[in-house]
């Protein structure tokens, strides 16, 4: 049995509930203002979208993501709030990377609370766009349905891809077969490599 199937298997057979508690807190850790830098809460959810094979399932796990996701966004509106114009001197926020701050901030200033919607899937920006946004005293009114509509277009594309890959791994492995499968493994590790090697460079483009 292929390993992929086994894993999609494995993921499908826990218990529910845990499989989404853990995906709703794997989407918050990625949303939350810094956390998501360290885990990779997108590919979490991803993976654990295999096991929303039902429509009741797939709806749960849509919520429970949305829910997590709009949790972080909080989190970072409420440091907005609280630090306004010194966020932007932050630790966090240098780690992170200013230019991403500043990328978030220019997008408030031209979409206004909308910002937090349109910057969903542009990585970093999308955390830090929150917590720009409280920096800059949006009403928490127009805040929280632009979080909300975000959170759930982010949730929708990775549960809908995860329940999509665990629907279709089996057949995938009766198609491509062992050999491609080996391909596909190698594709898969030059791309994280690839992917470290950026962030290093990114990392080390940064001002200490």
């Amino acid at each position: 049995m292929d390993l992929i199937t086994e894993v999609v298997r494995a993921i499908s057979d826990l218990p529910f509930p845990v499989v989404g508690l853990v995906a709703g807190l794997m989407a918050f850790a990625e949303s939350g203002l810094g956390v998501g830098s360290v885990l990779p809460g997108e590919t979490g959810v991803l993976l654990l979208g295999a096991a929303a094979g039902t429509p009741v399932r797939f709806t749960a796990m849509l919520l429970l993501v949305a829910l997590g996701v709009t949790a972080g966004d909080h989190v970072g509106y409420l440091l907005g709030r609280r630090f306004g114009g010194r966020m932007r001197e932050l630790a966090v926020v240098r780690r992170l990377g200013v230019r991403h701050w500043d990328r978030a901030t220019a997008a408030l200033h031209r979409y206004g609370a909308a910002a937090v919607f349109v910057t969903r899937l542009i990585p970093v920006v999308r955390t830090l766009t929150p917590a720009a946004a409280g920096a800059a005293d949006v009403r928490y009114g127009r805040f929280l349905p632009a979080s909300l509509a975000g959170s759930l277009l982010w949730a929708a594309l990775y549960v809908s891809l995860g329940a999509f890959a665990g629907a279709s791994a089996a057949r995938l492995e009766q198609l491509l077969g062992r050999a491609s499968w080996i391909v596909l493994g190698a594709l898969a590790v030059l791309v994280v490599a690839v992917s470290l090697i950026r962030r290093r460079r990114a990392k080390a483009r940064k001002p200490s």
